[in-house]
């Protein structure tokens, strides 16, 4: 697994900048584009989703995870 990498994105307006690895990153983009979505609105619905003590990198790993074990 490589080390995470820092991506910019931009979530109800506001610019944030979130780091995961390579495979994150590219399982997060497969599953937008699968639902036709651009990547910073299902960023932000996992964001609005996420609970207070789960930060955003960690929401976005969860995801992308019960993503991939549900197909």
């Amino acid at each position: 697994m490589s080390r995470p990498k820092k991506h910019s994105l931009t979530l109800r307006g506001h610019r944030t900048s979130v780091s995961l690895e390579d495979e994150f990153w590219q399982a997060f983009r497969e599953i937008a584009a699968a639902e036709d979505r651009a990547i910073n609105d299902l960023a932000a619905e996992i964001d609005a989703d996420r609970g207070i003590d789960t930060g955003l990198a960690s929401a976005i790993r969860l995801f992308v995870l019960r993503r991939l074990r549900a197909r």
